[in-house]
C-alpha cells in the first residue's frame, strides 16, 4: 500500500494541510491533527478521565439535606439506609424519613394529633393497623415492596414487620414530626427521645 503525503491511511508525519487537496484526507478544522477512527482515546477532546466502572455513585451520604432544594434517587436512599430512623430533608412544612424495621420488630403503636403522614414500603413486608384509639384498631392490611399507606392526623396507627428481613421504607410528614438532622440508629435509642 502506497503511503500519500496527506497522511492515508494512518501515517504518523502527516501533515495537516495538503495544498494539492485542501478536502480530502484532513480535518474539517486545520489545527487539529487526523486521528484514526480507532483511537478514541487520542480524540482532541478527550481529558484523560476515565470512568471507573466499579465505583458506586449512586450512594449519597444519608444525613437531613433540608430546607435546601433536593434531588435523590428515594428507592435507593431508602434501601441503603440501616438505621431505625433518619432524617433525609426537613422544611418548614414537610419532612422525609428513611427507615429500617428489623425482623419480628415494629414500628411502635403512635398517634400524631396534628400531622398527616405518608409511608411507602421499598422492601420487605409487614402489617400495618390503624384506628380511632390505642385500643380499637380495626384498620388492617398486609403491605410489602411498592405499597404504600396513609395516615390521617389523630389516628393511632403501627407497622409490625412479619417478613423475613428489614423493612425498608420512607415516610412523608405534613408538617414535619422529628427536629431537623434526626438520626435514631435503634428503635430503643427513639424511644429513649420519646419518638417512635
Amino acid at each position: 500500500m502506497r503511503f500519500m503525503n496527506n497522511g492515508y491511511p494512518y501515517y504518523g508525519n502527516a501533515s495537516m494541510y495538503n495544498p494539492n487537496n485542501m478536502y480530502y484526507g484532513n480535518s474539517p478544522y486545520p489545527t487539529w491533527p487526523k486521528q484514526p477512527m480507532e483511537s478514541q482515546f487520542l480524540y482532541p477532546f478527550y481529558n484523560g478521565a476515565e470512568y471507573d466502572y466499579n465505583k458506586d455513585f449512586s450512594r449519597i451520604h444519608l444525613r437531613d439535606y433540608g430546607p435546601e432544594p433536593f434531588v435523590v434517587d428515594i428507592e435507593d436512599a431508602t434501601e441503603e439506609n440501616d438505621t431505625f430512623r433518619t432524617a433525609l430533608w426537613t422544611g418548614n412544612h414537610l419532612q422525609v424519613t428513611l427507615m429500617s424495621i428489623d425482623v419480628g420488630e415494629d414500628i411502635g403503636l403512635e398517634v400524631h394529633s396534628d400531622l398527616d403522614q405518608f409511608i411507602r414500603i421499598e422492601d420487605g413486608e409487614g402489617l400495618v393497623m390503624m384506628g380511632p384509639s390505642r385500643d380499637n384498631l380495626n384498620f388492617q392490611a398486609r403491605v410489602k415492596d411498592d405499597y404504600a399507606f396513609i395516615i390521617p392526623a389523630g389516628t393511632w396507627h403501627n407497622l409490625i414487620n412479619t417478613g423475613h428481613k428489614p423493612i425498608k421504607l420512607y415516610s412523608i410528614y405534613a408538617p414535619p414530626e422529628h427536629p431537623f438532622g434526626t438520626v435514631h440508629r435503634t428503635k430503643a435509642e427513639a424511644a429513649e427521645e420519646h419518638h417512635y
